[in-house]
């Protein structure tokens, strides 16, 4: 069984580094950020494999150079069965 997790972060930054947050973010991959705002809030959102990947995720995105704050707020774990063989 494969897992797949979606998850969506709220992460605030500094206004005079958003830019480089937001481009920071879109660099790694299975990242999205759909919706930001000037004042420096951004919503940010996370599908990876498996649970270490998104800690691992997490982490990076919090360690960022301008990130003030990195909020977990919604996390969905699907689970996956392989399709069988025709």
């Amino acid at each position: 069984m494969n897992e797949y997790h979606i998850s969506s972060l709220i992460v605030h930054a500094a206004a005079d580094q958003i830019e480089s947050v937001k481009t920071s973010i879109e660099s790694f991959e299975g990242t999205e950020i759909p919706a930001s705002s000037e004042a420096g809030k951004l919503i940010v959102v996370v599908e990876t494999n498996n649970r270490a990947q998104l800690l691992d995720l997490f982490d990076q995105i919090k360690a960022l150079p301008g990130v003030l704050a990195a909020t977990l707020v919604f996390h969905q774990v699907e689970n996956e069965e392989p399709e069988s063989a025709m």
